[in-house]
């Protein structure tokens, strides 16, 4: 008996211009494992349409009228929490993706990204993991850096964690994929989610994202990604 097919991942896309949504929505309706799940123009109608509608992931721009990006995630999932967004920028020029990040979004997109991208990037999300590339850490990094760090492993949850789930989660600290992470500990690739998942439980945060930012600004790992 054939396995019947999973249901398309709902897409919401967010942003203020009309161009942008009509050229993601091309690239979503190419996709018969995508489904657009509606759009909004700015933050305020995107957190009410989500509330109805549900998507599964929200492509979330920043700079938008009412109610801008971050203010946007936030409230949506506090709303919506089974839903993850990813926020769309450029990177290079834009300041408020930290802040969006500490808001709930699951990672972020640059604009310029090909069709290919977007599409796994929507998938990878939507399976529970972060967009969180080494490069993009690294740009991540440096702006927590550059902010006070509070004392080192000052925040309770760390304490929770075995020795080796640190290990792992300061090698994700580093940007490693859990493929990376195989490597580097000579384990099976059960084993590295196993841990993986327990970080994330322990630290209760949504994704890697938001356990690697935890990570630093309790002070476990300080810039290079060592332990303090």
């Amino acid at each position: 008996m054939s396995t019947p097919p999973s249901a398309p991942v709902r897409v919401m896309l967010v942003d203020d211009d009309e161009l942008v949504r009509r050229g993601l929505g091309l690239i979503l309706s190419s996709d018969p494992t995508l489904e657009l799940a509606g759009e909004a123009a700015d933050g305020d109608v995107a957190v009410r349409r989500a509330v109805h509608q549900r998507p599964d992931v929200v492509l979330m721009d920043v700079r938008m009228p009412v109610l801008d990006g971050i203010a946007a995630t936030r409230e949506l999932i506090a709303r919506v929490p089974a839903a993850k967004v990813v926020i769309l920028t450029t990177f290079e020029e834009d300041d408020y993706v930290i802040g969006a990040l500490r808001a709930g979004a699951s990672g972020f997109l640059l604009k310029r990204s090909s069709p290919e991208d977007l599409r796994r990037a929507i998938h990878t999300v939507a399976a529970g993991d972060a967009l969180l590339s080494p490069s993009v850490t690294r740009r991540v990094i440096d702006r927590l850096v550059e902010q006070p760090v509070l004392r080192p492993s000052s925040d309770a949850r760390l304490s929770e964690l075995t020795p080796r789930e640190q290990e792992v989660l300061l090698l994700m600290a580093q940007g490693l994929s859990n493929r990376e992470i195989v490597d580097a500990l000579a384990v099976e690739e059960t084993t590295v989610k196993s841990h993986v998942r327990r970080v994330l439980s322990k630290l209760g945060v949504r994704d890697r994202v938001h356990a690697v930012i935890l990570a630093y600004e309790s002070g476990l790992v300080s810039p290079g990604g060592r332990a303090t």
